[in-house]
């Protein structure tokens, strides 16, 4: 991918309406996201960490989430079905290809 299509101030104009996004949409499950788009709020926050270099992964969740985690976690996250669990699977094996 070709990074340098969108400036900066692009970028990040869009990434932090992604991220106000997912936080309004907190009916919106990860194990959800990740069975359709092979990722989610958390790994956003992996991609976050890791590019930043001085994050904890805790930290930088909470920049993602609105919230510690564990907090999100507790008023937001449902049980996951095995039917999720199976699609998540096989959307998560077609992310090999690209990183």
């Amino acid at each position: 991918m070709n990074d340098t299509i969108l400036n900066d101030a692009v970028a990040a104009t869009a990434f932090r309406r992604l991220v106000a996004h997912l936080q309004h949409r907190t009916d919106v499950q990860n194990i959800d996201l990740m069975g359709m788009a092979g990722f989610c709020r958390n790994c956003l926050a992996d991609w976050i960490a890791e590019a930043d270099g001085n994050l904890t992964r805790e930290q930088a969740r909470e920049l993602i989430h609105g919230m510690p985690f564990s907090e999100w976690k507790d008023r937001y996250q449902t049980e996951a079905t095995p039917e999720q669990l199976e699609k998540m699977k096989e959307s998560v094996a077609k992310n090999a290809d690209s990183h």
